[in-house]
């Protein structure tokens, strides 16, 4: 393989003129020719001598061009890759799309253009624009979750899951956007509205797919543990399992009808009501009993309850409340007494009243809760609205009175199955056949993908069908056990299906027997180092959690992972605020086009000065300023060359150690604006020196290389060398010439600071307390009293006691 680069022009040294104007446009598009040709970003599954690395940033959504908050997710992740690729790591960073879905589909819709033509014209422009980033891509590895290729195997996995029982339909209560025309799942609905569109969210009883991922919650959770992720990711993902430990007790209903009114019918039998709580401790303060409009109970004693009408009128507005919507605090508290029956609570034996209220959901727990007022603020709000007893009652030891109780523990979850089915076009099909005689049958794997045929009509219907019901040449097909006619399944899959396992396909694009070869996912997964935005906090990363686990569980030939955890380490990026500190937008007028960017300046000044502007996870607003800095900056980079010496030794500096080990350790931690820092303090120093050795630019040259690497190519051929500078070795530093000469050292007179100066790092408490006692200002403040003891922390502070 030829590592040579295209011919320079010779070096010249000394005062001599440098060589010639630094021209970004020129040397970007040399260079990145260059790479591609040379394949020196395409990753091998293993190379003698070199660890994996599996470095992976989220695949955008090809809905548009590249804006630049896809730039600040993949500009900087790329300067982390190439600092691990120099350190001598093979390194696979792949890029791909995100194809399906919601976002593609409503953005063609909205020019009116088929998604089909929409998505591809914008992956081959994005393309392009990712291209002229100059990340170490792995191109060969490209992935598209909407060509036929890769949705045949999410339709795969579909079935995986299916045959293991995670995959079932059922008719429910579902989000449903009016606009979109399509169900959400709980996590796409974000305060009420259509994460998408936002339009009002409504519910709807509608025949749905789901996958059972409460079946994973206890793992789900536990295994937080095992990331490194950050803590605010790993408490919203906590959060929204929702992990309860609590007790199951008993309450038994009571008739409160005589047996002289024969409209009612005496409970013969005894009829138990199960509420869950988390403090069983509290019940001899329940005043009343709270069920929630789904629960069973209405319908299974309607003949005992006296104001059925005001009941079911009750739910039936419940109905129309999103779940978000009932469980805000801050929302009045309504409800309807049920009259005709009373519980009965089993600590004091008394009766208590039953109410039917929205803020208890009927999938958390049983749907019922026995309500303490006194201890706690949501029955309270709840008991003073409706004039009801509030006992203050004295608490029990909760073990002592679950087990008096006879009552069960148990652990709950407000974690959901996940909705996967959308009826909408632009997805991939599920693989399930109708028959008459068979019911639902899966689509046999060898005649898989289920192609999703072009149609015409593809606009959303407000019946709450899929456009691919009115496809007869899709919808009719024959059985694959019976052989008889049968209708195809129409609904398609939510998009979050083809991503929660594309990390694994990149492993093994171009497998047509399987969605992945099992060894060299071993090679790679899971993956060391994940990019992207916060906003996937709870859907994606969840996702893909979750199909690891299934994965792993289904053993071969189906699964069989070696690992349970998808992404070992993640880090989120900020976001880019216009320059006028708001959200960019067309209206505003704030938008910031990279494009543009890229054409003025070049990639490298944008690269750097999204490194530079902000904290990466922070963000911030642009700054218009800011950049002519950075391209300011890399133009003296570009004319040091003029100060080089004949001189090949390294001129070792304490600054240059300090320097290697600041950007090191920044890059290893997202610091890229410190790191950036660093860099133009080096510069600055050698900018005052007459003459720079040729072997400390070539250092800087190595340190400046990921943040912008065509420029440090360019410079790095130039100098003589005959490989890639992403082929040589990252700086090390002397970890003795990092520590500071000196450090401030505090001295404190019983516990008061008294004094400061400073000592050589390292000294002991002995050679500490003898130079302390030595200093006037110490001798003063003792005076003639007697030192009792001394608090010494080392390269800290010495405390005099007296």
């Amino acid at each position: 393989m030829n590592r040579n680069g295209p011919p320079s022009l010779k070096l010249r040294t000394g005062k001599q003129k440098y060589m010639n104007k630094y021209n970004p446009k020129k040397i970007e598009a040399k260079w990145q020719k260059h790479w591609t040709k040379n394949k020196i970003y395409n990753a091998k599954d293993s190379v003698k001598g070199k660890k994996n690395f599996y470095h992976l940033v989220m695949f955008p959504y090809p809905s548009g061009d590249l804006h630049i908050g896809h730039w600040y997710n993949f500009a900087p992740a790329d300067v982390y890759a190439r600092m691990k690729k120099m350190q001598g790591f093979n390194v696979m960073s792949p890029i791909g799309f995100d194809s399906f879905g919601l976002p593609a589909e409503n953005a063609a819709i909205k020019r009116g253009i088929h998604p089909c033509e929409w998505t591809y014209k914008n992956i081959e422009t994005m393309t392009k624009q990712l291209e002229s980033m100059g990340n170490m891509y792995d191109w060969s590895r490209k992935i598209i979750t909407s060509d036929p290729e890769y949705y045949k195997w999410t339709q795969w996995m579909f079935l995986q899951l299916y045959k293991k029982g995670l995959a079932y339909k059922k008719k429910a209560a579902a989000n449903w956007c009016p606009k979109c025309h399509t169900v959400l799942a709980n996590e796409q609905v974000i305060d009420g509205r259509c994460e998408r569109c936002e339009s009002e969210v409504i519910q709807r009883n509608i025949e749905q797919w789901l996958f059972r991922i409460t079946k994973y919650a206890d793992r789900l959770l536990k295994d937080l543990d095992k990331v490194d992720w950050p803590e605010k990711t790993k408490i919203m993902q906590k959060n929204w399992i929702g992990k309860s430990e609590g007790a199951l007790i008993k309450f038994e209903i009571r008739s409160t009808k005589s047996e002289t009114n024969t409209k009612y019918k005496i409970l013969n039998t005894k009829y138990f009501l199960e509420v869950f709580t988390t403090r069983a401790d509290t019940i001899f303060g329940c005043t009343y009993v709270v069920v929630a409009p789904e629960h069973k109970i209405i319908s299974n004693l309607k003949s005992q309850i006296s104001n059925l009408n005001e009941v079911n009128k009750y739910i039936k507005e419940s109905g129309h409340k999103l779940e978000k919507e009932r469980l805000t605090e801050n929302k009045q508290k309504t409800g309807v007494e049920i009259k005709g029956i009373k519980a009965v609570n089993p600590a004091t034996s008394k009766e208590v009243p039953i109410f039917v209220a929205d803020y208890v959901l009927g999938h958390y727990g049983t749907g019922a809760i026995m309500a303490v007022p006194a201890y706690d603020e949501r029955d309270l709000e709840f008991a003073q609205k409706f004039n009801l007893a509030i006992i203050k009652a004295p608490l029990v030891l909760q073990d002592e009175i679950i087990k008096k109780l006879g009552a069960q523990k148990i652990i709950n979850y407000k974690l959901r199955d996940w909705l996967v089915s959308r009826q909408r076009y632009w997805g991939a099909p599920i693989p399930i056949v109708y028959c008459p005689k068979c019911g639902a049958v899966a689509v046999p794997e060898k005649d898989l993908p289920v192609l999703l045929p072009k149609v015409k009509d593809y606009l959303p219907t407000e019946e709450g069908k899929s456009p691919l019901a009115h496809s007869k040449d899709f919808v009719n097909t024959k059985c694959p056990k019976c052989k008889d006619l049968a209708e195809r399944e129409t609904d398609t899959m939510d998009t979050f299906v083809c991503s929660s396992w594309y990390y694994l396909r990149y492993t093994d694009p171009k497998n047509k027997h399987k969605p992945f070869d099992k060894l060299r996912v071993k090679k790679w997964l899971p993956v060391d180092m994940y990019v992207g935005g916060a906003e996937h906090t709870v859907l994606h990363l969840l996702y893909s959690r979750f199909f690891t686990k299934a994965l792993k569980d289904l053993g071969p030939p189906a699964g069989g992972l070696n690992f349970d955890e998808p992404f070992m380490a993640l880090r989120h990026q900020g976001t880019i605020l216009g320059s006028d500190g708001q959200k960019m937008s067309k209206s505003r007028g704030n938008v910031v086009d990279p494009d543009e960017l890229v054409k003025n300046f070049g990639t490298d000044v944008v690269r750097m000065y999204l490194c530079f502007m902000a904290e990466y996870s922070q963000g911030g607003p642009w700054n218009p300023t800011g950049i002519m800095g950075i391209s300011r900056f890399l133009e003296r980079v570009w004319k040091l060359q003029c100060r080089l010496s004949h001189s090949r030794r390294l001129c070792d500096s304490r600054l240059l150690h300090k320097t290697i080990k600041k950007i090191t350790e920044d890059i290893e931690n997202f610091k890229f604006n410190t790191a950036v820092s660093s860099l133009m303090i080096l510069v600055n120093e050698m900018e005052k020196n007459k003459e720079l050795r040729i072997k400390n630019y070539e250092l800087l040259l190595k340190l400046i290389s990921p943040f912008a690497p065509h420029l440090a190519e360019e410079l790095w051929f130039q100098l003589g060398n005959k490989k890639s500078i992403f082929l040589s070795a990252w700086p090390k530093y002397d970890p003795k010439k990092t520590k500071e000469e000196t450090i401030n050292f505090v001295v404190q007179i019983n516990g008061k600071m008294r004094d400061i100066f400073e000592i050589p790092p390292g000294i002991s408490q002995k050679e500490a307390r003898v130079l302390t006692l030595k200093r006037q200002n110490v001798k003063k403040w003792i005076g003639g009293k007697t030192v009792k003891r001394v608090i010494f922390i080392p390269n800290k502070l010495i405390n005099i006691v007296i």
